[in-house]
């Protein structure tokens, strides 16, 4: 593992109650699209990489394929066990290198887990060796620039004075990509996968204000850490910022309307 695989574990780890009652709704919102293009259906396959809570395994379930499902951190697979209910083959396992044979599955889908991974390429690399020949890989990550709902809280930590703390590293620039369309479309044809296509996913994510402040303050991902930097102190004066800042996302009923936008690519092994 590289020095930012051996973070993203560490921060990760304990965080999946958290990151279930917090952001797994908002990580959610591409599960149908990314099934589709992975031509997920009946009888399939296929394996869910970096499952997280379980939504992208249970969708694919309730399609009737045969599901199983990886991610490196033990509460998560505990998780995602509970959401299919005995219904996929749930393990402890994280990319680059993954216990399956090759041209194992007809599709493997990954949402999000290409933004916690220290060799992007590599792990791409990866999802083709145990994907059969003519079988689909589908893939989600966070476009930049960001959308403004994405960046609110990064925005409230920046006017705190709160920063990126010396210990968090950064993707290796080798390793780094353009978070766009054609970046991560590159990427799958560089790993080796034909017909590579990727295409921007936007929608507002509804939620409460005190929901979306409590991921990070929790300590969610790299912008929890950010947040909590400083400590006591720090966070207070985040939140102020929070707190004004969010006024131009909250809608009269009280909630929090905070456009997002992703990247979704797909190609064939």
């Amino acid at each position: 593992m590289t020095a930012f695989d051996r973070v993203e574990r560490r921060i990760w780890s304990g965080k999946a109650e958290a990151y279930a009652r917090t952001y797994a709704r908002l990580c959610a919102h591409p599960a149908a699209a990314l099934l589709d293009a992975a031509q997920v259906g009946p009888g399939s396959r296929v394996l869910d990489v970096g499952c997280g809570s379980g939504t992208v395994s249970a969708a694919a379930v309730a399609r009737d394929a045969t599901v199983d499902a990886v991610d490196a951190d033990p509460g998560m697979v505990t998780a995602t066990r509970r959401s299919v209910q005995g219904a996929a083959a749930v393990r402890i396992a994280g990319l680059p290198e993954l216990p399956y044979a090759e041209d194992t599955f007809d599709a493997v889908v990954g949402n999000f887990v290409l933004n916690h991974v220290g060799r992007p390429l590599a792990a791409l690399t990866e999802l083709r060796r145990i994907t059969c020949p003519g079988g689909r890989v589908a893939v989600t990550i966070w476009r930049a620039p960001a959308a403004p709902g994405q960046t609110l809280i990064g925005r409230a930590a920046q006017s705190a004075g709160l920063t990126r703390p010396a210990w968090l590293p950064a993707l290796d620039p080798d390793d780094d990509f353009p978070r766009t369309p054609e970046g991560l479309a590159a990427l799958l044809a560089a790993a080796g996968f034909l017909e590579a296509k990727c295409s921007e996913v936007a929608w507002d994510h509804e939620t409460g204000a005190e929901e979306w402040w409590a991921g990070a303050e929790q300590g969610i991902g790299a912008i929890g850490q950010v947040l909590n930097s400083r400590g006591p102190e720090g966070m207070a004066e985040a939140r102020r910022a929070y707190d004004g800042l969010s006024a131009e996302f909250r809608t009269p009923r009280g909630q929090l309307v905070l456009p997002h936008v992703a990247l979704l690519a797909a190609g064939t092994a």
